[in-house]
């Protein structure tokens, strides 16, 4: 049921939003602490919105829309209303920052309102579900082993809110992205990449060894690291492409065996006979790369962290912009949807299935080679012993957990780095830290089961609805 009021331009009810909700987040900080002040303001100018705004969507005479897409609009307003509150409580006095932020919600509240679809909205509702859930069976576990779980989730979230804990959480999530993305590309094609893991390491010790071999001038050293790492991450990933294509392989078995593969091939040329040299007295790892090869971190005072976020987090960016890019905007990603979606009606329409698997194959595994890129050109500058694994795994949760669209990767991959970084504090609380497992898998089941359950309801509702279109039509034609 749509308002009966008179629909304004974009620009005015833009502005009608706007400014009810930076006028009520300053009264209202007065007596509220200011985020419930911005989310207050946020709150209020949406409901301006819905009166004097009418949605773009087909739906929005529906009771879906109503019941299901207005709520998760309201919600990520108010969301992203707190959030920009508070990153720009960084830079600007509390007050201000939290109107800015209050206004910013406000705005998104109105292009929400305005173009969310159900499906999406769905999405959202099925992710906050499995989210609740996930912290409902965390804190049975808590309270069965005798913490109190309000105490620990304070503590974890005290702990993660830190400045230099969130810069640790960009930079970790940084590299969990681009693992997560390396596997989503092959889930669109309905291929499992598991070898993320032997691709990446496998990579980042050969570039490595590349980049502190030579001397470069910068920018072309970085590039020459880069490069090599793709090229790396492609080969390794291509093998098992191969194998399916010309074999019928299973890209499951032949990318498992491929990690196991790259693991002694790592250990073989770890070695201070080849590779290596003595970095500490129980550490070995390749030449460190010379200075120009370093890709410089962006610096982080202006949160009040004494820490460098990884500079290469533009790349995850570019990274996540191509795989966007790259399956909404070009003929590959069509066919590329379509050979996941139904093989035997893509290779009727003309495409080649089984060049297909291996270019998928191979652009996974090129992204793949770069999830040590950020870590070794900005951070260690040599592969070591100590070089982060298991971050391949990793991203195939997160992978799921974001539904392989690349903000929704995005989304997971900062919450997921943000369980490790904060569940470090609960170990001086004698709490055990593996406790933020159990919430990073409950969240994984939970989400793939409710997203599938809203999906069906979803999908049932709109058959429904054809249903109802087609009978009032027939009525109408008799």
């Amino acid at each position: 049921m749509t308002s009966k009021l008179p629909t304004l331009p974009t620009w005015a009810a833009v502005a009608a939003a706007v400014v009810p909700a930076a006028v009520v987040t300053l009264l209202g900080d007065m007596g509220l602490l200011a985020p419930a002040a911005a989310a207050l303001g946020t709150a209020l100018a949406f409901a301006v919105t819905a009166l004097f705004s009418r949605p773009a969507t087909e739906d929005a005479d529906t009771r879906m829309h109503r019941f299901v897409v207005i709520p998760a609009a309201l919600v990520l307003s108010v969301l992203a209303g707190v959030i920009v509150g508070g990153v720009l409580d960084w830079w600007f006095i509390e007050p201000a920052a939290y109107t800015m932020g209050a206004a910013a919600g406000a705005a998104a509240g109105f292009w929400l309102h305005r173009g969310l679809g159900t499906q999406l909205a769905l999405a959202f509702g099925a992710v906050a579900a499995a989210g609740v859930l996930a912290l409902a069976a965390t804190s049975v576990v808590l309270a069965l082993s005798g913490v109190a779980p309000l105490h620990a989730f304070g503590q974890m979230l005290e702990f993660g809110l830190q400045p230099n804990s969130l810069v640790i959480v960009v930079n970790s999530a940084t590299t969990l992205y681009l693992s997560a993305v390396a596997v989503a590309i092959g889930f669109k094609m309905k291929l499992f990449n598991i070898g993320v893991d032997g691709q990446y390491r496998l990579a980042a010790l050969l570039a490595a060894a590349v980049g502190g071999a030579w001397v470069l001038p910068p920018v072309v050293h970085q590039v020459v690291v880069i490069l090599v790492a793709v090229a790396v991450g492609g080969f390794w990933a291509g093998i098992a492409g191969y194998l399916k294509v010309t074999r019928g392989v299973s890209e499951v078995i032949s990318t498992i065996m491929l990690n196991a593969v790259a693991t002694g091939i790592t250990a073989y040329l770890l070695n201070t006979d080849r590779l290596a040299v003595q970095i500490s007295t129980n550490n070995i790892g390749t030449s460190p790369i010379p200075e120009s090869g370093w890709v410089p971190g962006i610096p982080a005072g202006f949160m009040g962290s004494d820490r460098d976020i990884y500079g290469l987090v533009l790349l995850a960016v570019a990274v996540g912009v191509g795989y966007w890019t790259m399956l909404n905007r070009t003929r590959f990603g069509f066919d590329l949807r379509a050979t996941g979606q139904s093989p035997t009606a893509a290779l009727a329409s003309g495409v080649n299935i089984r060049r297909m698997v291996l270019l998928s194959m191979v652009i996974s595994g090129m992204v793949a080679g770069l999830v040590g890129i950020p870590q070794l050109l900005g951070q260690s500058h040599y592969y070591a012993l100590d070089f982060p694994a298991g971050l391949g795994f990793t991203g195939i949760a997160i992978a799921l957990l974001g539904r392989n669209h690349p903000a929704g990767i995005a989304f997971a991959a900062l919450f997921w780095a943000f369980l490790d970084q904060s569940a470090q504090i609960l170990d001086f609380e004698g709490i055990p830290k593996e406790i933020a497992v159990v919430t990073q898998a409950t969240i994984v089941l939970t989400v793939v089961v409710v997203y599938e359950v809203v999906h069906r309801w979803g999908l049932r509702y709109q058959q429904q609805q054809v249903g109802r279109e087609l009978a009032r039509e027939g009525a109408e034609a008799r």
